[in-house]
């Protein structure tokens, strides 16, 4: 798998995710990946208790964004943005991922790379949906049909006479 793209169909835990994510991305200074509850499942910080303590500012702020958000929609994605940097949050079902950058982070980019690090964590939960079972008369209609276009397709063009030149 080709270094620029280290998320690209792994699963992995959340510690690799967090130091391919640093790798990939210059503009995060600290992250961390935490459940719903605030319970850390990894973090690029050296403390474990910088990293609780960046886990719980997270769930608070998604608490207080959940509480004053407009419509029924789920939040997803939320920015904190101060003079001196950001705090970027992006939440999967159960599953979330913090970060802190400095100032005038590109956001959208920011968010990119949170939600790739956070989709490499989080393993398949559904396996591809199941193909709908086709019955045998729709089976021989859409090879009737396919033949029909087949013949079709084959059938040389007909000619066409020139005009008189006269």
């Amino acid at each position: 798998m080709p270094p620029e793209y280290p998320y690209a169909s792994r699963n992995m835990d959340a510690q690799q995710a967090l130091a391919d994510l640093t790798e990939i991305s210059s503009q995060i200074e600290a992250a961390v990946v935490f459940d719903d509850q605030g319970k850390v499942a990894g973090s690029t910080l050296a403390e474990d208790g910088r990293a609780n303590e960046l886990a719980q500012a997270a769930v608070a702020l998604l608490a207080a964004a959940d509480g004053v958000k407009s419509g029924d929609g789920v939040l997803t994605q939320l920015e904190v943005s101060t003079g001196e940097g950001s705090v970027f949050i992006v939440r999967d079902g159960k599953t979330s991922i913090a970060a802190t950058t400095g100032g005038n982070p590109t956001a959208g980019l920011v968010f990119y790379d949170l939600k790739s690090a956070l989709r490499s964590v989080k393993p398949a939960a559904k396996s591809a949906p199941a193909k709908k079972k086709t019955t045998t008369a729709a089976k021989k209609k859409t090879t009737a049909s396919a033949a029909k276009k087949k013949t079709a397709a084959r059938k040389p063009p007909a000619t066409r006479k020139k005009p008189d030149a006269s």
